[in-house]
């Protein structure tokens, strides 16, 4: 290139950034990364959320809504099947792609459900209707694996994993709208079963965008000798009987949820009661022994395994690559279920049992009774779909990209630990706004005419949900901006994807139980308790943030960091802890 052309493009040619946003834009693969974010959000929006607007609306109890809801545990387990998704070559569909094939079959099926779903009757045949809303709840999961799976296989120079990520956020909100406020509106013209097979058309449209994508050869050999056959590794025989013991608890664990489910959407009737399973009792009796079986036996066999790793005996003397088919799964499974926490555990020390009780507790406010939320909306309240549609889906989401916003402010101001203690402390103290609103909302109608908003219209009813909704998102897009900041924190870069993805998914566990006997406190005395009860609940988050602050200081202390809060010096501090 000559001086002269250098010069040009110096001085006139966009900036290199510029460039490259525009030719990763132009990229087929960030045209099919667009559609794939939306074939991602639009199921998890029908099935988690808007689903529940038609029950309520069609007078299901919310005892039931809330067990239907545990269909979300598929998503917060995905990655327990997630090596098979990676293995596994689906007959007949191998041609199409290492990616493309499992795309393909997922999103049929989701295609199905919805149009299965318009064809039941949650009245006539609730067992039916919840079969096919599990059904597309495990596809939608799988093809979430998929998807993430495909963006950073395809990543390139041309379209990086970092635009990717960006474009597929942005159809999932598209996704959202569509799923969520489009089809709250449609609702108000047109019977839910129209709107749902509607929805199944749109999901359907994907399936063009997973034939034009472009996919990756797979590899002629995957079988990788990783750190776990190495010599000084522990022995793959001892790893194995871990390994049963918490694939055991795991497998009674989602059997227990699966078989209550079944009795309860069933219609079974107790023979002594004379009514349906309690929920209640379901999650007093089974509630602790399935976080037990799924948080605790494998954090004291990983516990175990580090003991046993510094003793002589229990350790490979040399080198023993994996073989066969069934031994790389094992190695894939025990990476997926122990060896997260068996690092965490190794770094923390009984650290790590505040860090686990902070994960359980710290969005269970926001968790727990979110699947109730257009019930109350709607059947409570007595809003429309549409007014719903603005205020929760549009609105809304305006107000969770605010206090994320607000939540990146306070990291720059205050530091990791502060904005994590505020985020537990509004996203429990916004319950009491729906509290307030369940009860006559007297203390919203204060704010409003203090600060005037009580001009907007010629009444309070949208001011009040409007407000509602505020403080709760705002709080939400806090907590979780806050949340994901401190797991990130204190996530390993060894095991950086695995162990993310195995506490992020505990994030769901407690709040996603509870959700059932919540729908039923509901039937038996009513919103505004309720709202109290789960705010009173986020203060055990508060307590643990409030532990895990001080236990991160005396670290600090001992090793002489300080306070600190970049993350690499938390590392470097919690690594003396072991």
């Amino acid at each position: 290139m000559s001086a002269a052309a250098a010069g040009n493009e110096t001085a006139g040619a966009p900036p290199k950034g510029w460039r490259l946003l525009t030719s990763a834009l132009s990229n087929r693969k960030t045209a099919v990364m667009l559609a794939f974010g939306f074939g991602a959000g639009l199921p998890y929006t029908l099935l988690i959320g808007t689903l529940n607007a038609w029950l309520g609306e069609w007078k299901i109890d919310l005892a039931t809504i809330g067990v239907l809801s545990w269909i979300g545990l598929a998503y917060a387990f995905k990655f327990l099947w997630s090596p098979l998704v990676d293995r596994v070559r689906l007959p007949g569909l191998e041609r199409l792609g290492r990616r493309r094939g499992w795309l393909l079959l997922c999103q049929v099926i989701l295609t199905l459900t919805f149009f299965g779903l318009s064809l039941s009757d949650p009245r006539m045949a609730l067992g039916t209707f919840a079969l096919i809303a599990v059904i597309g709840a495990f596809a939608s999961a799988t093809q979430d694996v998929v998807i993430d799976a495909w963006r950073i296989d395809v990543a390139d120079e041309a379209a990086p994993v970092e635009i990717l990520s960006s474009i597929y956020q942005f159809g999932y909100r598209i996704a959202a709208l569509i799923g969520g406020a489009l089809a709250l509106v449609l609702s108000v013209r047109m019977s839910w079963p129209t709107v749902y097979a509607i929805m199944g058309g749109f999901m359907a449209l994907t399936l063009i965008a997973t034939l034009l994508a472009p996919d990756t050869p797979r590899a002629a050999s995957e079988a990788e000798q990783s750190a776990l056959r190495r010599a000084g590794a522990i022995s793959p025989k001892l790893r194995n009987f871990g390994l049963a013991v918490v694939g055991f608890g795991w497998a009674w664990a989602i059997w227990s949820v699966g078989a209550f489910m079944a009795r309860m959407l069933g219609g079974e009737i107790d023979a002594v009661t004379g009514k349906p399973p309690s929920v209640g009792d379901f999650t007093r009796d089974y509630g602790p022994l399935i976080v037990a079986a799924t948080v605790l036996v494998p954090a004291i066999v990983a516990a175990i395994f580090n003991w046993l790793a510094a003793r002589p005996g229990y350790v490979l003397e040399s080198d023993r690559p994996a073989e066969s088919g069934l031994e790389r799964t094992a190695d894939h499974a025990y990476a997926a279920l122990i060896l997260p926490l068996a690092e965490l555990v190794r770094r923390l020390g009984w650290g790590v049992i505040i860090v686990l009780g902070l994960i359980l507790s710290y969005r269970i406010t926001d968790n727990i009774w979110g699947s109730f939320a257009f019930p109350f909306y709607l059947t409570e309240l007595q809003y429309t779909g549409d007014e719903v549609a603005f205020a929760s889906k549009i609105f809304g989401v305006f107000m969770t990209m605010a206090g994320i916003a607000i939540g990146g402010i306070m990291f720059a101001t205050l530091g990791r630990m502060p904005t994590l203690m505020i985020g537990a402390i509004v996203a429990a103290a916004s319950n009491l706004l729906y509290a307030d609103l369940a009860s006559g909302a007297v203390g919203i109608d204060a704010f409003a005419r203090t600060f005037g908003l009580d001009t907007f219209g010629h009444d309070l009813r949208m001011v009040r949900l409007l407000i509602a909704i505020s403080g709760e998102n705002i709080a939400g897009g806090l907590a979780g901006a806050a949340f994901v900041a401190y797991l990130s924190s204190i996530t390993s870069r060894e095991f950086s994807a695995v162990q993310y993805a195995l506490l992020s998914s505990l994030t769901f566990l407690i709040g996603s139980l509870g959700r059932a006997a919540l729908g039923e406190m509901i039937d038996q005395v009513g919103y505004a308790p309720v709202f109290f009860l789960t705010a009173k609940i986020g203060v055990v988050a508060i307590v643990f943030v409030a532990l895990e602050w001080a236990r991160q200081a005396w670290n600090g202390r001992r090793s002489g960091a300080g306070d600190v809060p970049a993350s690499d010096a938390v590392r470097a501090t919690e690594g003396d802890t072991a």
